[in-house]
């Protein structure tokens, strides 16, 4: 039962929906965006560093590790985000304190738990994915200090989430604001060792890294605890925190999980199938991941306020307003998506020349951002998609699906190209894109019949 509304809380759920999806997704997007931002700057400032083009192909073999890591935070997001904002929703406050809680603790655990990982098997994961001498070298060097910080990088997450759900998005984005600039500001202090700094080098990058995601969680816990959330958190809440309820949280982030596995899993047989055609070719899809990913991260970020709006819908029993919200969400994702697509095509030398001057590497880039830019309007589509039905904790579909879309549309081409065809990178590229173009058509024809507007958490 809800606790009376003891303190003016936002609610998104009345008024314009257009309105209401930018209100909970811009501040999420703006803050998701500057994180990426972050991303693009750091491999800036180490492409800027002697190793060069062998630095940026490190940091790129060292991301699809953290990508097969950070699967395993979703055994907790999904389930974080669907719980914390539907109990929103219904004003049940004293629940969502609970499940706040929960969520913390949860990933603190597997944070540490994977970081332990990391730290022992470092350089044997970074060698199955194809590092190779220098390149493996900075690889573990800069790993080894980003796992050490893998637990407060998880429970830092959920901070976010849980302010995005207790509809504090712009909370959430000054704390991203605050992590990700004071991380870029560090960067080529740690990095290059201006202001009589020892010179870091690679490991500088991770060094402020860990200063800025330990800030900002205590940061976070601070304006939590003294009540200055739409949900206070106590020391001592009135529901307890239980195994079984917590169990729950990740019973409903278990497909989440297996989706994120399978696609960062596929990344580590697609990436070597990549570093056969040399350090340029990875160099220059490395920088053409993160051009891509700058776009995903928009509609990650939207989707993700967009995840909770839909909660706060459900729980207040306003379904045909959760319809009218998922459609609009879906429209404006691909309208972003659209829109980068023309700039990526037409600036593609541009922002290849920003990171390299090889020739080589340059033309590679812009061969992979074109072709990547065709499907960008798809991805916007499917991710949009993916987060309507993650604020409502029904992930099996996107589960099934991206894992068709990973090892059948997308391992299983690339192999026969490069295998058995002998093509280029270019038909790497195809692949990539045109499989997602399937996979958002598929994916559309199951959301039109609606199941995800009748769970019931």
């Amino acid at each position: 039962m809800a606790e009376p509304d003891i303190k003016t809380r936002n609610d998104y759920t009345d008024g314009s929906v257009f309105k209401s999806i930018l209100k909970m997704g811009l501040p999420s997007m703006f803050g998701f965006l500057i994180h990426h931002l972050y991303g693009m700057v750091d491999m800036y400032w180490v492409s800027k560093l002697s190793q060069g083009e062998v630095a940026v192909a490190a940091i790129t073999f060292f991301n699809n590790i953290m990508w097969l890591f950070f699967s395993f935070n979703q055994l907790v997001g999904p389930g974080s985000v669907a719980i914390i904002s539907r109990r929103y929703g219904e004003r049940n406050y004293k629940l969502v304190e609970k499940a706040i809680k929960e969520s913390i603790i949860l990933k603190l655990f597997f944070g540490l738990l994977l970081g332990g990982t990391g730290l022992f098997f470092a350089e044997d994961i970074l060698v199955i994915i194809g590092a190779r001498g220098e390149a493996l070298d900075l690889g573990i060097a800069y790993g080894q200090i980003m796992f050490t910080v893998m637990p407060i990088l998880f429970a830092t997450y959920t901070i976010f989430t849980a302010m995005r759900g207790v509809a504090n998005p712009n909370m959430a984005l000054v704390l991203m604001l605050i992590s990700n600039v004071l991380n870029m500001a560090l960067d080529p202090f740690f990095i290059f060792g201006y202001l009589g700094l020892p010179a870091w080098g690679i490991k500088g990058a991770a060094y402020a890294s860990v200063i800025s995601y330990c800030l900002t969680f205590s940061l976070g816990l601070f304006l939590f605890y003294t009540d200055r959330t739409n949900v206070k958190l106590n020391l001592s809440g009135v529901e307890k925190i239980t195994l079984s309820s917590m169990w729950k949280m990740v019973k409903i982030g278990i497909p989440a999980w297996l989706s994120d596995l399978s696609f960062s899993g596929s990344r580590l047989v697609i990436v070597p199938l990549i570093a056969t055609f040399g350090t340029s070719v990875v160099a220059a899809y490395g920088v053409g991941t993160q051009v891509t990913s700058l776009g995903v991260t928009i509609l990650v970020g939207i989707g993700l306020g967009l995840s909770a709006l839909i909660g706060h819908n459900l729980g207040g029993h306003k379904y045909e307003r959760a319809k009218k919200t998922a459609d609009h969400s879906i429209l404006l994702g691909v309208g972003i998506m659209l829109t980068m697509a023309l700039i990526t095509f037409i600036l593609a030398r541009f922002i290849m020349s920003i990171f390299f001057d090889n020739p080589e590497t340059i033309a590679q880039g812009v061969t992979l951002l074109r072709i990547f830019a065709l499907g960008f309007p798809f991805i916007g589509a499917f991710i949009m998609m993916e987060e309507i039905h993650l604020g409502v904790g029904l992930n099996t579909p996107a589960m099934i699906l991206t894992i068709i879309h990973s090892w059948g549309m997308q391992v299983l081409p690339i192999l026969i190209v490069t295998e058995l065809l002998g093509l280029g990178s270019s038909a790497v590229w195809w692949v990539l894109s045109i499989s997602i173009l399937v996979s958002a058509n598929i994916f559309y024809q199951y959301y039109r019949r609606g199941k995800w507007l009748t769970i019931k958490l």
